[in-house]
């Protein structure tokens, strides 16, 4: 999955069902400015793909992936 654990998109989900600006860091380290815009680009189109089974064994909805997932790379 490009670097989301388990773990890290089910606390994603919570933090977006209590509507708060989710913070997650998990790209790796060392990464320069536009190696991180590349990941999280690259995260973002995977989230996008998963399937309702993998959305479902993540903790996360559809609508949520689909928020998240359509986020520019270049903001958090």
């Amino acid at each position: 999955m490009g670097g989301m654990s388990d773990v890290r998109l089910q606390l994603l989900a919570r933090e977006l069902e209590a509507g708060q600006q989710a913070k997650v860091f998990n790209a790796p380290e060392g990464l320069g400015r536009w190696g991180l815009m590349l990941h999280r680009w690259h995260t973002r189109r995977a989230l996008l793909q998963l399937t309702d089974d993998e959305l479902r064994d993540v903790g996360l909805s559809w609508e949520q992936a689909r928020l998240e997932g359509q986020k520019p790379f270049w903001k958090d």
